[in-house]
């Protein structure tokens, strides 16, 4: 097919809105290198030593960026939520707290509906961390920390609607979230913790999350006639069987494919060790299910045991997998 961005007026027009926030995201780039980085490390280190939330605020566009923002930081291990400055006038500034910091977001940095928070955070000196382009704005002049972001180019050829100037103050957002999260060390399993819904929920899910434990468990000791253990893998129904020895550790695993390769007129007769998968595949139970389905996948099984210290105590099965939607 040919390329219509010649064409179409509207492939032309997104071209050169993207073209546009990409030259501010670059000059945001360069900022960080070149006079912001300063107080950007200032800001981390402030919003790190909070003890109770960042208050994130912001009105208009700026307010939905910053909702965006207090949610990421939400889900990356920093407290936060959004204050709608016009709400915090009328009884919410009761929800900001001495322990708090407030990140607020105003592109002039002369929000009128920020004038009372900004007072209340000077009267009891809770921190407060601009995000402007004017440092020299009241919003500036009054912060604790100003995180100037560079004038840049609005993609709307109006030049009023806000764009490039929202684009910056969520990469900004952005950034911050994801510096606090690496200076606390956070990690995918505290990601989850937060995130549990959803196919990111899914993909984060531990083994333990997920496996079959206790008496569901389909476990025969070393000796047991073959008949025993087919009785113990039809009874719980995933296709194999554990094999523990006298000290309770898996020795090794019986499936429907082992039945195949010994089968034969005295099959049931036979003592299990004869038959049995020495050193089967196993996986712990703070292991991702994600990793385990990567396993399965090139090992080309469908069931594994979780194990600790050696001894059997889950069964993960790959439609247990699919249920928990990590396929």
């Amino acid at each position: 097919m040919a390329d219509r961005s010649a064409s179409s007026p509207a492939i032309a027009s997104a071209l050169r809105t993207l073209t546009v926030e990409a030259a501010g995201l670059a000059a945001l780039n360069a900022a960080l290198s070149n006079g912001l980085g300063e107080p950007f490390d200032a800001a981390v280190a402030l919003l790190k030593r909070v003890q109770g939330r960042v208050i994130v605020t912001g009105m208009g566009k700026s307010g939905h960026v910053g909702r965006k923002i207090a949610a990421t930081l939400a889900s990356t291990g920093t407290p936060a939520f959004f204050v709608h400055p016009g709400e915090a006038s009328h009884g919410d500034l009761g929800m900001v707290t001495a322990d708090d910091a407030i990140l607020a977001l105003s592109w002039s940095g002369e929000t009128v509906e920020l004038r009372d928070l900004v007072a209340f955070s000077r009267r009891f000196a809770v921190g407060l961390v601009a995000i402007t382009s004017d440092a020299e704005s009241a919003l500036g002049k009054a912060a604790d920390v100003v995180l100037a972001l560079p004038r840049a180019e609005e993609a709307c050829p109006n030049g009023l609607a806000p764009t490039t100037s929202t684009l910056m103050q969520l990469a900004i957002g952005d950034a911050l979230a994801i510096a606090l999260l690496e200076e606390r060390g956070f990690t995918a399993a505290d990601f989850r913790t937060f995130h549990p819904g959803g196919k990111l929920g899914a993909v984060l899910a531990q083994v333990r999350d997920i496996m079959h434990g206790g008496a569901a468990l389909p476990l025969k000791p070393i000796g047991t006639a073959m008949s025993e253990v087919l009785i113990e893998m039809t009874a719980k129904g995933f296709g194999c069987c554990g094999i523990v020895d006298q000290a309770g550790l898996l020795a090794g695993i019986v499936t429907d494919g082992d039945l195949r390769r010994h089968m034969k007129g005295d099959l049931l007769a036979l003592p299990v060790e004869t038959v049995m998968t020495r050193g089967p595949k196993t996986a712990r139970p703070d292991q991702l299910a994600s990793e385990i389905l990567d396993v399965m996948n090139r090992s080309k099984i469908t069931a594994l045991f979780a194990v600790e210290g050696g001894r059997p105590v889950g069964i993960l099965h790959l439609h247990d997998l699919l249920r928990a939607g990590v396929a």
